[in-house]
């Protein structure tokens, strides 16, 4: 009898192994903000990489170049205009010059960046959004719209902004029933994917301003899960069970184009608990 060799299917990461890079081409000395909202801390882009930093007085946060590794002076120039804490920032996809920043002061504030960064302390936004009655805990400029920028607050509510007269085009007050935890732009920028602290993930049009589709107790645990689109259209999750373990989640919708009519999940996976970002896993397709 011919038997196969291949028994266990091979993962193309089994023999990827990571190397730490050295000292002087990592950055050093950097007070990153404790603030306990669960948000990404850092974002970066083809030019710089912005930190939000521990700050007293107000919110704050760095920006700086690529090339400029190893220790940062505690006097560098920061970008320091809301009166609160800042609880999350995004790059433009379209500029590389022009980041958005939420806070705690329940602003959203868009910020032009020099040429060359920072060489004295920017503290006047090119423009400042005021919509929200609670703090801001997400941006998210759309994947291919210019000047349209998302935001998200602890007042359960979505707007979604036209930066270029400061106004709000869209506002979603009515669909969440408590914090969202996270948002996520479809590919296109057709839908939305929001994780809410209801335990539902919904995908909703904005345009139409309606729940295409939801999926209740995505993940059973109290704590925080987070949801976002991936590049084929289908869903990744993170979360907890009932007894704290990590999980994640692939989930396969039955129609990937326009309107997702269902949701199934394809993949369910427990791990120790410890936070996760799943924002890496859109560039693993």
């Amino acid at each position: 009898l011919k038997m196969s060799r291949r028994v266990v299917r091979q993962s193309k990461f089994r023999h990827v192994f990571g190397q730490a890079v050295r000292n002087d081409q990592c950055y050093d000395d950097i007070r990153v903000s404790r603030v306990t909202w669960d948000s990404s801390f850092c974002a970066v882009n083809p030019k710089f990489v912005a930190i939000i930093i521990d700050a007293s007085g107000g919110g704050a946060f760095l920006i700086l170049p690529l090339n400029k590794t190893g220790r940062i002076d505690k006097a560098y120039p920061t970008v320091c205009g809301h009166t609160g804490p800042v609880l999350d920032i995004d790059w433009c996809p379209h500029n590389d010059h022009v980041i958005a920043s939420g806070s705690e002061d329940c602003t959203v504030m868009v910020w032009q960046i020099p040429e060359n960064g920072l060489d004295a302390a920017l503290s006047e936004p090119v423009v400042v959004l005021e919509g929200h009655s609670k703090r801001v805990g997400i941006v998210s400029w759309h994947p291919t719209a210019r000047n349209v920028l998302l935001s998200a607050g602890c007042d359960n509510q979505v707007v979604i902004w036209n930066v270029g007269t400061g106004e709000a085009m869209i506002s979603l007050d009515d669909m969440h029933p408590d914090v969202i935890f996270s948002v996520s732009w479809s590919r296109n920028g057709s839908l939305l994917c929001t994780a809410c602290k209801d335990k539902k993930v919904r995908i909703i049009d904005p345009r139409k301003k309606k729940i295409v589709t939801e999926k209740d107790k995505a993940h059973e645990g109290a704590r925080p899960m987070r949801a976002i689109f991936l590049a084929d259209g289908n869903i990744f999750t993170t979360g907890f069970s009932r007894m704290s373990e990590r999980q994640l989640a692939l989930w396969k919708s039955v129609c990937v184009h326009l309107v997702l009519l269902n949701l199934k999940c394809t993949l369910y996976l427990n791990h120790e608990a410890k936070p996760l970002n799943p924002d890496i896993t859109s560039d693993l397709q």
